[in-house]
């Protein structure tokens, strides 16, 4: 094979290659674009799942605290010192007002 023939052929080769570059290139871009656009559709789901867990959590929460006067309300400790005993209506127990009132403010600064 001459040596022009071997030129013709190399710069074939290399323009094949060249489309061959061009179309990942096209492809690496594609695939980018679509990663960044995952990553933003991601961070905004999590953030959604985040407002929706903290929701869920201050509902608990709450129906907690209002488990918790109802128990106290109906006549029984709710403090670890006395739990589930029947306490005198007539008097408040400082142990079980403690924990409904430092309950009640975590709820009001979370």
């Amino acid at each position: 094979m001459d040596p022009y023939t071997k030129l013709q052929q190399l710069q074939q080769q290399m323009e094949r290659m060249l489309k061959s570059m061009g179309s990942l290139q096209q492809e690496v871009l594609e695939s980018l674009k679509e990663n960044t656009e995952l990553k933003v559709e991601n961070q905004l789901l999590r953030e959604k799942l985040d407002k929706l867990t903290v929701k869920e959590h201050e509902g608990k929460s709450q129906s907690g605290m209002a488990m918790l006067k109802q128990i106290y309300q109906s006549g029984y400790h709710i403090c670890n010192m006395y739990y589930g005993t029947h306490r005198d209506p007539s008097a408040d127990c400082m142990f079980c007002l403690d924990i409904l009132d430092n309950f009640g403010k975590k709820l009001v600064h979370k």
